[in-house]
C-alpha cells in the first residue's frame, strides 16, 4: 500500500537540560553520566542526549516498531514525531493526519467533564458539527463511563480515565499511527475490547510507529524494526533480521 502519507527525520538530537533542584534531574544525571550521555549545550548548561543522530524515512505502507532497552529513546522519539519535543538538532516533517497514543490523559482538560473534552478533541481536529455529534456517541459509547462522562475528568480514577483517553484518541482514524504500549495499560475488563480497537486502527492506518517490548507484536504488526540504545540507531532493517540480532545481543547467558 503507497498513499501521501510520510514521516522523514533528518539528523535529528535532543537534549534535556538538567536542573538540580528536584529528583528527577538527579536520577537524570547519575544515568546520563553512566552512559556517557551527559553534554553542555549553547547556554552552557548540562544536558542528556535523549537521541542523538537520528535519520530515517517512512512511506505510506510501512509499520515502524521501535525495540531497546529502558531508556533507550524509544519513548522520547515517537514524542518527538508527535510534536510533544521540539528537536536541538534537525528536523522532522510529517504529511498526513497524525494520532498518538502516547498517555491516555495526552491533550485532555482536567477541568472540563468527559463530555465536554469530546467536544474539544473534535474541534481541534476540525471536525464538522454533525460529524461533532456521531463523535460524542461513539466515544460516550465506548468509554462506558455512564454518568460520569457529565463530571470533570480531574475525579476520575484512573481507570476511568484511560476509557476516556482511549476511546477519545481512537475515535479519530489518522494516516499515520504513533503507538506507546503503555497506552494499554488499564482494567482487564477494557483491555480486550481496546486491543481489538487497535487492531482495526493498524489495519486501517497508512504508517504505524510502535514502540513496545513484545517481539511478538513486533513481528505481528511491523514491515520493519528500528533498534535504539541510549539515543542511537544500533539498527534498521527487516523484523526478523533486527530482532535476531537484538535477541542475541540481550539474552541471559545459562547459569546466571
Amino acid at each position: 500500500m503507497t498513499s501521501g502519507a510520510s514521516i522523514a527525520v533528518e539528523d535529528v538530537s535532543l537534549l534535556f537540560p538538567l536542573y538540580h533542584g528536584n529528583g528527577r534531574s538527579l536520577k537524570r544525571l547519575l544515568l546520563a553520566a553512566a552512559s556517557g550521555r551527559l553534554a553542555e549545550d549553547q547556554r552552557r548548561r548540562v544536558v542528556v542526549r535523549a537521541l542523538s543522530d537520528i535519520d530515517f524515512r517512512l512511506q505510506g505502507g510501512e509499520r515502524l516498531g521501535l525495540i531497546g532497552s529502558n531508556g533507550a529513546g524509544k519513548t522520547t522519539l515517537l514524542r518527538v514525531l508527535a510534536g510533544i519535543y521540539e528537536p536541538a538538532k534537525g528536523r522532522v516533517r510529517v504529511e498526513g493526519t497524525l494520532n498518538a497514543l502516547l498517555d491516555p490523559s495526552l491533550g485532555m482538560n482536567h477541568l472540563l467533564t468527559g463530555r465536554e473534552n469530546i467536544v474539544l478533541r473534535g474541534l481541534y481536529a476540525g471536525l464538522p458539527r454533525a460529524r461533532l455529534a456521531r463523535l460524542e456517541e461513539e466515544v460516550v459509547a465506548f468509554a462506558e463511563l455512564s454518568e460520569f462522562i457529565d463530571l470533570p475528568v480531574r475525579i476520575y480514577s484512573a481507570g476511568m480515565m484511560v476509557r476516556l483517553g482511549f476511546a477519545l484518541a481512537t475515535a479519530i482514524r489518522p494516516r499515520i499511527l504513533l503507538m506507546d504500549e503503555w497506552f494499554l495499560a488499564g482494567d482487564s475488563a477494557f483491555l480486550e475490547k481496546a486491543r481489538r480497537r487497535v487492531e482495526e486502527m493498524v489495519l486501517s492506518a497508512d504508517i504505524l510507529v510502535l514502540s513496545t517490548h513484545d517481539n511478538e507484536t513486533i513481528r505481528r504488526w511491523c514491515t520493519r524494526v528500528l533498534w535504539l540504545e541510549q539515543g542511537r540507531i544500533v539498527a534498521d532493517g527487516p523484523p526478523d533480521e533486527v530482532l535476531a540480532r537484538y535477541e542475541a545481543a540481550t539474552a541471559v547467558p545459562n547459569g546466571t
